[in-house]
């Protein structure tokens, strides 16, 4: 395996000597410091000992406000709110965690989550006519959404009212509703590294202060914060860091049941670190996505009964065991569909298809491949007759530019730079797999 070793410049030996004297700190830890844009005595600060009152003011953000008034008004008029969420770890904690933080002061409230292989990523025609059916006035997308444009246009006709809480890059237009997402090019809220769960944690944070709620409440439920932050491999500085801190520490000292079970599954021990977060919690909450429903995560999460919670974690725990089994088989298959293509040695990137894979485990195969072959990854599968995967990425590489290049031999894609899913008719599949590789080499 060949990488590239990138070498950060050197800070200015001045300033390494001017913030470790400030600092009364060594040498080398004050040049990593500034090398990570920490360069005075308040940044540092913030940086070893986050503050919950160093969270960002959620009204910052565009279209908070009208977020806020929305569900205000849905609750005044007893209206029915429905929570749309992705099947992932970010999707389903953050549902979880609006759910929790709203049921105290509204019960009429419900959550949908997609079916992976009937309906796929995202919001989904299924999920509207349910909300719609089921007469729910609001629909409040979470980790998913911001390229929706169409299905929200749906949603109106049905004269269903959205709000999107999304961490993604949008398209080149917002859908046609309230729009939560730090990466809007007009949005200028100062973090943009939110998971899904954290905008959704802060559109809670917001309707809690404009209705004078208990905070201790949403609060309690900042663990499933710092789970999301985890599993969806976002950056751990800024915001991040603070609710990751903070999520960390009720994760440790007032675990929920749900995680003590899942814990004790594992055979880990408490107290856990995120990187226990990334590869004990973050795996089997997803397998319930991957092999059955997203909901038994969510239930997981909720539930207030003891039985139920025990029972949805030993299965899920038996999911995880048997995802594991099956993305074994897809990583050799996959391996061994590499080694037996004479151009592979030439190429910049990997794209693998086969059309009886898992669709989902893909991501989690397209990893593996990384490990062994380091370079922007596809792994493909068929899911009701088109072509489907996920991408993975690697240090320093754009994949959600490069899958943009490609865009007019797609369905539809969506994602961030280190990782996104994306759809194509299959006539298109060896057009895209030749355009892929020339958009990585121009990036090389």
């Amino acid at each position: 395996m060949i990488k590239k070793w990138y070498v950060k410049n050197q800070p200015n030996q001045i300033e390494i000597e001017r913030l470790k004297n400030e600092l009364n700190i060594d040498e080398t830890i004050s040049k990593l410091l500034i090398q990570k844009g920490i360069d005075s005595k308040e940044k540092a600060e913030k940086f070893f000992r986050p503050k919950l009152e160093d969270l960002h003011d959620p009204f910052e953000m565009k279209d908070m406000d009208l977020a806020v008034l929305k569900i205000n008004e849905t609750i005044r008029n007893h209206g029915k709110i429905l929570l749309f969420g992705d099947y992932d770890v970010d999707g389903t904690t953050a549902v979880a965690l609006m759910y929790l933080s709203l049921f105290p002061y509204y019960e009429n409230i419900s959550y949908y989550i997609p079916d992976r292989y009937a309906e796929g990523y995202g919001i989904s025609k299924q999920g509207i006519d349910f909300a719609s059916e089921n007469e729910f006035a609001l629909i409040i997308s979470l980790d998913c959404g911001i390229k929706s444009n169409e299905l929200i246009d749906y949603a109106k006709r049905k004269q269903l009212d959205f709000i999107i809480c999304d961490h993604h890059q949008p398209g080149s237009s917002i859908p046609d509703c309230i729009v939560l997402d730090p990466k809007r090019s007009d949005c200028l809220y100062p973090f943009k590294e939110l998971s899904g769960c954290g905008v959704g944690f802060k559109l809670m944070q917001a309707l809690y202060s404009i209705n004078n709620w208990d905070n201790s409440n949403l609060f309690a439920n900042i663990d499933l914060v710092a789970i999301s932050i985890g599993a969806d491999i976002v950056p751990v500085v800024g915001e991040n860091r603070i609710l990751a801190k903070f999520g960390l520490k009720k994760l440790n000292e007032k675990p929920r049941t749900a995680f003590k079970e899942l814990i004790e599954l594992s055979g880990k021990k408490f107290p856990l670190s995120l990187t226990d977060v990334v590869f004990t919690i973050a795996p089997r909450i997803n397998a319930a996505g991957r092999l059955r429903s997203g909901k038994f995560a969510v239930q997981l999460m909720i539930s207030t009964n003891h039985d139920e919670m025990i029972q949805i974690a030993e299965a899920i725990n038996t999911d995880n065991q048997n995802r594991k089994a099956i993305d074994q088989q897809i990583t050799e298959e996959a391996l061994k569909q590499i080694e037996n293509n004479p151009n592979f040695p030439s190429k910049k990137s990997t794209v693998v298809y086969q059309e009886n894979w898992h669709k989902g485990v893909v991501g989690i195969v397209a990893s593996r491949l990384i490990e062994k072959h380091y370079r922007p990854t596809i792994v493909l599968t068929k899911s009701n007759e088109v072509i489907t995967g996920s991408a993975r990425s690697i240090a320093n590489f754009n994949l959600y530019e490069t899958l943009d290049a490609c865009s007019h031999l797609l369905e539809q894609f969506g994602g961030h730079e280190h990782a996104a899913g994306l759809t194509m008719k299959e006539e298109k599949l060896e057009e895209f797999i030749d355009t892929f590789e020339i958009e990585v080499q121009k990036k090389d």
